[in-house]
């Protein structure tokens, strides 16, 4: 069988006006980075494949691009993302900015598409404040938008609710409405066998303040889109799935109904850095059992294909791979602030993963087209898998970070034909 798959990679540049640069970095993250100069590090890890073999035939640029409306300029940042296919279109959203980091002047552009090439513009939001997780859900037949709310200041993680508008009839989106979640931040949303998801996580500004107080990661349904009741362990009352580092999150549902995720672990805590590998059995989803994994997986992308649970979340281009290095600090904040610092100084690329479910590990399949500090993914529903992917921090090919995060970045969607096979295993 094939896949047609979508995805947005990151191009960069710095300091740069004319887009000369940016020009140029996007023709090479469209043909895959390896080989760019700087930015190649170690070989990319064993493929272990599973079920399946995939190959990918092309990609295309769509943000910034000839096919995007007049009223929408992007500006020198184009990030976080969402994409949705809905009564015969693609529903994009992206996040532009000055930089990548918090701004007043931050906007979130929706558009749709009936070829994906030229681009309609739906709606712009713009609160004077940071925006970003742009996420869309289709609900009984409706389609909603959610997006988190953030501070203003570049230096800090201000999370400040979650906010919804849905589609109307005739075209036009509604007055957006806080859904009551204050201090959380949405990471995915999702309907898997009929049921509406979301995930989310509470106390995320302590990340980067690196202070050591716990996160709550949690799981959460709804049957209306506005109104999210939080999963927990059967009896319990408790409405997290993990409670310590862990921030971002995604899951997929197995064959059997069983849950397989991930959480990416970026503040740490008794279990170490990195990420968590967890499973929860399908009469208890709240009932989470959790392992370490040194990796960090930034921005992870969790989807089931026949018999196989795929991951797509950032590489961290070095020849462990790892974000915990098992150092030595006198405490969580120093070992915090190092981890940090080792992490930003090294190339990323966004690819392709499997959750190896009888060993309950993360294992790589291939990268995808990406460069830089890049990887913000999602998936396109259909009858063909597409996916779609994005950069968050810029980052130049030179393995150096732009100053202040100012460079600029394109959001390049990969329109990849994938030919799906099985390898062989069962």
């Amino acid at each position: 069988m094939r896949w047609l798959w979508v995805g947005l990679a990151c191009a960069f540049a710095c300091g740069d006006d004319d887009g000369a640069a940016l020009d140029a970095a996007l023709e090479d993250a469209a043909v895959g980075l390896d080989a760019a100069d700087g930015d190649a590090g170690p070989p990319a890890p064993t493929p272990e494949l599973g079920r399946h073999t995939v190959e990918l035939i092309d990609t295309r640029r769509v943000v910034p691009s000839d096919g995007l409306p007049s009223d929408v300029a992007p500006m020198h940042s184009n990030n976080n993302l969402d994409v949705i296919r809905h009564e015969g279109r693609v529903y994009l959203a992206f996040r532009t900015a000055p930089d990548h980091f918090a701004s007043a002047e931050t906007l979130m552009h929706v558009v749709s598409s009936s070829d994906e090439v030229s681009w309609d513009h739906e709606a712009t939001f713009g609160f004077s404040t940071d925006i970003r997780e742009p996420r869309f859900l289709v609900l009984d037949g409706r389609l909603r938008f959610y997006f988190s709310l953030l501070g203003t200041d570049a230096f800090t993680f201000d999370p400040m609710g979650v906010r919804v508008t849905e589609r109307e009839g005739d075209g036009t989106w509604s007055e957006p409405v806080d859904i009551d979640l204050t201090g959380y931040v949405v990471w995915r949303t999702k309907v898997e066998r009929g049921t509406a998801y979301m995930s989310t996580y509470l106390g995320g500004e302590h990340i980067y303040l690196f202070d050591g107080e716990p996160l709550d990661v949690e799981l959460r349904t709804s049957t209306d889109g506005i109104s999210w009741t939080p999963l927990a362990p059967a009896g319990s009352e408790e409405q997290h799935v993990y409670r310590g580092g862990g921030s971002e999150m995604d899951f997929t549902l197995t064959d059997e109904g069983d849950l397989l995720a991930v959480i990416r672990n970026e503040a740490g805590d008794e279990t170490g850095f990195g990420s968590l590998v967890c499973r929860a059995p399908a009469d208890d989803l709240g009932a989470w059992n959790c392992r370490h994994d040194p990796k960090k997986y930034d921005s992870p992308l969790m989807f089931w294909h026949d018999g196989e649970a795929y991951l797509i979340r950032r590489r961290n281009v070095t020849d462990t791979g790892h974000y915990d290095l098992e150092m030595m600090a006198p405490t969580m904040t120093a070992l915090s602030v190092r981890y940090q610092a080792a992490y930003v100084a090294t190339p990323k690329r966004c690819s392709l993963w499997r959750y190896v479910q009888d060993e309950d590990r993360i294992a790589y399949v291939m990268d995808l087209p990406s460069r830089g500090d890049t990887c913000f993914a999602s998936k396109i529903e259909g009858h063909r898998g597409r996916s779609s992917s994005s950069t968050t921090t810029v980052r130049t090919s030179t393995a150096r970070m732009c100053p202040g995060g100012l460079g600029r970045t394109a959001t390049l969607i990969s329109t990849g034909t994938y030919s799906v096979s099985r390898s062989g295993r069962a």
